[in-house]
């Protein structure tokens, strides 16, 4: 009884003022991604814009992948009034959600018929606050609890963000045809419609950033970096001095700090997170390709990933942030890694037996539900590995290194698929795995050990 009763304690941590407020923030930061990604897309297409060009538009949503050339500057620096008045990492929310809230109004103010340009250009403004709003967010997460509460924060986000999507995809949709009144004739009112409803969406972030309160952080350390660089610098003029400092300090300093922390260990903890994900990446470039394949239907294919699939996978990150608050970070990521593994071997069970709706959607639902719990797991291990001091900045370069090997690899899936089917291209995909947890139980048998400077930048429980 008392067992359960501690179980059911972990889930406690879902009532905390500041999951709560990532919640909130999930929703914001999910909520653009599909106005400049699908939902755009359907909008160009109905309005005529050629497949080739609205192919090309997608390139909008490279800013996401490139958002840690200028985390530098969110890190370090503080914007005029508003970091006065709200704090740093609020000041720069607010800023984002502002330019959002106009690029989605400008988006709404134009039609693509006679201002593709002038579109575009409103969607590059969403798409670079958008991701500018990611590296605040991810920083304010890590910085506001402690790293028992990451994963649940990471979950947290997770569902706002996931649910957001489907508003801003499904929702934007159905909003453009209820405005529609003749679905077989193109107007731009029913779009500029939608994507009104979505900039005043927007406020949910906007109402959020301004009742919470900001994290509260040392950086002693990163004003320390730069004024002992500014002292060696000294023989320069004062203003290049300065200037140098500064630009150590947001750009140098935190790779040297957090090769400075690790020492060794830090080859071991890259390699992990280079490879974490590689089995449900390799997998994933093939699953729709696969159920097609097995003579899914695309209505039974969106119903299961995205009915089940969706559930699931939010069951799963919740569930994944109170396994790690109960039983550590380093368990769950293990847990996590194995499930995720062994879940492709569902697949290989599929490939066996051919079309069985009935099977597939166990697949799915075991596959990510795993992925939700793994997912929870690792966004905690990287929250844990990254020094306050320059949060921003050390997150956004860990987590856009998560995916570029799994990418790689997984671009020879068809090559493998065509030269040895489904079946055993699933068990290679699980076996892709089992080096993680090589790498995962080595770092069990070295526990981390930064430098005690590190240790006083990690965040404390800053309470509401």
């Amino acid at each position: 009884m008392t067992g359960l009763m501690d179980r059911l304690g972990a889930l406690k941590v879902y009532a905390h003022k500041r999951v709560l407020v990532l919640l909130a923030l999930g929703f914001s930061s999910g909520l653009p991604l599909m106005l400049v990604f699908g939902t755009l897309s359907a909008w160009l297409r109905e309005a005529g814009i050629e497949r080739a060009t609205i192919g090309f538009l997608s390139w909008v949503t490279l800013a996401y992948s490139v958002k840690f050339l200028w985390a530098p500057l969110v890190d370090r620096l503080p914007l005029p009034l508003l970091s006065r008045f709200f704090g740093r990492r609020r000041a720069w929310l607010l800023l984002a959600q502002l330019t959002l809230i106009l690029g989605l109004v400008g988006m709404a103010g134009t039609d693509p018929t006679a201002q593709l340009f002038t579109l575009v250009g409103f969607a590059l403004l969403v798409a670079f606050a958008s991701a500018t709003q990611d590296i605040v967010v991810d920083a304010f997460r890590i910085e506001a609890a402690p790293e028992k509460m990451q994963a649940a924060l990471a979950a947290a986000y997770q569902m706002g963000y996931r649910l957001a999507m489907i508003l801003s995809s499904a929702g934007a949709l159905a909003i453009a045809a209820w405005a529609d009144p003749d679905p077989d004739v193109y107007r731009v009112e029913a779009w500029r419609t939608a994507y009104l409803v979505m900039a005043a969406a927007m406020g949910v972030g906007l109402l959020t950033t301004l009742l919470a309160s900001e994290p509260e952080v040392d950086r002693r350390q990163a004003e320390s970096d730069q004024a002992a660089q500014l002292a060696r610098l000294a023989h320069l003029p004062a203003p290049l001095a300065r200037l140098l400092a500064w630009g150590y300090s947001a750009l140098v300093a935190p790779f040297r700090d957090f090769f400075a922390r690790y020492g060794r260990q830090a080859l071991l903890i890259l390699a992990l997170i280079a490879c974490y994900r590689i089995s449900d990446v390799v997998m994933g470039v093939m699953a729709n390709v696969f159920y097609i394949d097995m003579g899914f239907s695309k209505a039974e294919i969106a119903a299961v990933s995205k009915v089940f699939g969706v559930i699931m996978t939010l069951v799963g990150a919740a569930l994944g942030g109170a396994l790690v608050y109960r039983f550590g970070t380093i368990r769950i990521l293990f847990l996590g890694a194995l499930l995720v593994a062994a879940t492709n071997l569902l697949f290989a069970v599929q490939a066996h037996v051919g079309y069985n709706l009935t099977l597939l959607v166990f697949a799915i639902s075991a596959d990510n539900l795993s992925a939700g719990i793994a997912t929870s797991a690792f966004i905690a291990y990287l929250s844990s590995l990254v020094n306050t001091a320059y949060s921003a900045t050390q997150y956004a370069l860990l987590s856009s290194m998560m995916l570029l090997f799994p990418k790689f690899v997984a671009g020879f899936s068809g090559v493998v698929v065509d030269a040895v089917g489904y079946e055993w291209f699933f068990v290679f995909a699980s076996l892709l795995g089992v080096p993680v947890l090589g790498l995962i139980a080595l770092l069990q048998r070295q526990p981390l050990s930064p430098t005690p400077d590190a240790a006083q930048a990690k965040p404390q429980d800053a309470g509401g």
